[in-house]
């Protein structure tokens, strides 16, 4: 019944983006940018469903499973993040957008209004897109093959194989359009599932009392409300977050939906759609993740004789795992199946979203003599979805790092250009690349320094550049006047 009720859902999706291809045109424009036609409620649920991917229903989930209360500041602080992008950037990416005719973020980025690209940053923000957004699918990709694996026993390799295959199927079928469709109708499924388990964990568990308890019964640290590692104080460990969910700025398969929607008069409709049913999401995953513990508690149990680099890993690695276990103690089998292909769902959402993004960076971008080329884009399509699968079956990260790895580093790299180009400033070749490249350069040395578990490093991978540009500026405008 599991099995029967997890393929009925995703034969349901498949479907869904290969009836897209009826009202395909057979243009770039169309395959990338669905034509610019999409409805509010398209656009904001197959966002919704993008952003939270299998970040929310397998990272968050795990993340919570293994820090307790705690947890629950970095959910607040990235929906406040999130919300600012929606209320400050995503308008004004659909009038820029449209107004210039691009059809990818890079070349969103290295465009003015006058139609002007600057071709070495077009082509840096594509690599950059393809690299980052690449193995941001492959995390997408093993967290779907993970819920198949918890719940089926299915082979990791086997599940991306599938995933993969889902993806490519239905982005030829039809392009952002069918991406687009098949997030809708996921991201209702996922929307149930996530209620569904919440019911449940309340009825076994109780409320809030009930679950704090518990968290308490298994370890102390578990129901602390602040988390334990601050070294640079609360307000910036919750400040960083909330730079991660504004770190949306330098997403483009989240920026992409917007650049699809039919018009800017539809945005307020679209914005109100997507935060009714992304921020009560979001909460619940972490939730969820609480009550996860409470109820499998030997999830956080590792196996004795085993290393403590590795029982490291594999305690990420059951954390993440909690949702699909849960479900499987808690609901009948065919409910079982319906979880299953939300979280299966969610992740696929995720990853089609991205393969689209990166084909665009690889035909806009970086090869724009390809540009118009229906079949090229295509078969950038394929490449990036195989280097994807590539990614999932051989990183070694858990999904969440993965995904805050990737995150950080697009962020840094193309959020503060996008703040830079929206907001009226104007771009040189060497000014935007100078940036690019102080983001990255600020992520890794954060991550690597002493103060990464501190503050998330998208917060100074963001200001960094900034401040880069702000001094180019000054410096510029004194040289012009000595």
């Amino acid at each position: 019944m599991i099995m029967v009720s997890f393929l009925v859902f995703i034969l349901g999706f498949a479907l869904i983006g290969i009836s897209a291809s009826r009202w395909s045109k057979r243009s770039t424009t169309d395959y990338l940018v669905a034509g610019r036609g999409v409805s509010p409620w398209l656009t904001a649920l197959s966002s919704m469903a993008t952003n939270n991917s299998g970040y929310a229903f397998v990272g968050l989930v795990g993340f919570a499973y293994r820090f307790g209360l705690s947890s629950l500041w970095l959910s607040l602080a990235w929906v406040i993040g999130d919300t600012l992008v929606w209320i400050f950037v995503h308008r004004r990416v659909r009038q820029y957008s449209g107004a210039t005719g691009t059809c990818s973020v890079p070349s969103l980025l290295a465009t003015d209004l006058k139609g002007t690209m600057l071709r070495p940053l077009a082509f840096s923000a594509g690599l950059v897109t393809f690299l980052f957004l690449a193995v941001y699918a492959g995390a997408q990709l093993k967290a779907g093959a993970t819920a198949l694996h918890g719940l089926l026993g299915l082979d990791l390799n086997l599940g991306i194989g599938i995933g993969t295959a889902i993806v490519v199927l239905y982005c030829f079928a039809g392009g952002l359009r069918a991406s687009i469709w098949t997030d809708s109708a996921q991201s209702w499924v996922m929307m149930a599932g996530m209620a569904l388990m919440m019911g449940f964990s309340l009825y076994e568990v109780g409320g809030p009392h009930h679950l704090v308890a518990g968290l308490n019964a298994q370890d102390a640290a578990l129901a602390e409300v602040f988390p334990g590692d601050m070294s640079l104080g609360f307000p910036l460990y919750f400040l960083g977050f909330v730079a991660g969910g504004f770190g949306a700025i330098g997403a483009p398969h989240i920026l992409i939906r917007t650049m699809a929607l039919k018009s800017v008069d539809v945005f307020r409709q679209t914005r109100r759609i997507y935060l009714l049913t992304f921020v009560p999401f979001v909460f619940c995953s972490a939730v969820i993740g609480l009550y996860a513990r409470v109820l499998l508690p030997e999830l956080a149990v590792i196996p004795e004789g085993v290393s403590v680099e590795l029982g490291g890993t594999l305690l990420v690695q059951q954390a993440e795992s909690a949702l699909p276990h849960m479900a499987q103690a808690l609901l009948p089998e065919i409910a079982v199946g319906l979880i299953l292909a939300a979280l299966f769902a969610a992740t696929l959402s995720t990853a089609d979203s991205q393969i689209l993004s990166c084909s665009a960076a690889v035909t806009q971008d970086m090869f724009p003599r390809f540009k118009n080329s229906y079949v090229s884009s295509k078969l950038a399509t394929l490449a990036v979805a195989t280097l994807s699968m590539l990614v999932a079956m051989f990183a070694g990260e858990g999904v969440f790092s993965l995904v805050l790895i990737a995150w950080s580093a697009l962020a840094a790299i193309l959020g503060p250009l996008l703040l830079v180009r929206l907001f009226g400033g104007s771009l040189s070749n060497g000014q935007g690349l100078t940036m690019m490249v102080s983001g990255l350069t600020t992520v890794v040395v954060w991550n690597n320094g002493p103060f990464s578990q501190g503050v998330y490093s998208v917060l100074p991978g963001i200001l960094v550049p900034l401040m880069v540009y702000v001094l180019a500026r000054f410096l510029g405008r004194r040289n012009a006047v000595t």
